[in-house]
């Protein structure tokens, strides 16, 4: 059977759905986080990654990989991350043109304190409009699409 070259009416309904309600809610949370006086939802992502990392640490590739953030934008966030003492670099042992991105004390706590507000704006923006049976069939439904 040939492959089928364009979507039916019902993927691109489908496909539009998924993208409008995702500028939908991205900018009703990062609303939300800075009505609170909180950073960015990116801030929150990256110091994220590096909480439930191995030894709370990661490299830049890995931190790109495991976000929604592009290479030029992880590194300028990741130096601004630096300046205001929420992450700090080291030395790989075995390469020293390697480094690693560690979350430190203060990065824990800012996560926590956003983690207060982001989690009310998704339970605002999504919970509440959802049952969990919907929720965790669109769940399971989203899955299929990132795998």
């Amino acid at each position: 059977m040939p492959e089928k070259t364009t979507p039916s009416d019902a993927a691109t309904e489908a496909w539009i759905g998924i993208m409008r309600a995702q500028q939908k809610l991205l900018l009703a949370i990062e609303a939300d986080l800075k009505q609170a006086g909180m950073p960015p939802l990116g801030w929150y992502d990256v110091l994220w990654e590096l909480v439930r990392a191995p030894d709370s640490r990661l490299r830049p590739f890995e931190i790109e990989e495991r976000t929604l953030l592009a290479q030029y934008n992880l590194s300028r966030l990741i130096d601004r991350l630096e300046r205001e003492g929420l992450v700090g670099r080291q030395t790989f042992a075995e390469d020293g043109r390697g480094r690693w991105v560690v979350v430190t004390d203060a990065g824990r706590a800012l996560r926590e304190r956003m983690w207060v507000v982001y989690s009310k704006a998704i339970e605002r923006h999504v919970g509440s409009k959802l049952d969990d049976a919907s929720a965790k069939a669109l769940a399971g439904l989203l899955k299929n699409l990132s795998a």
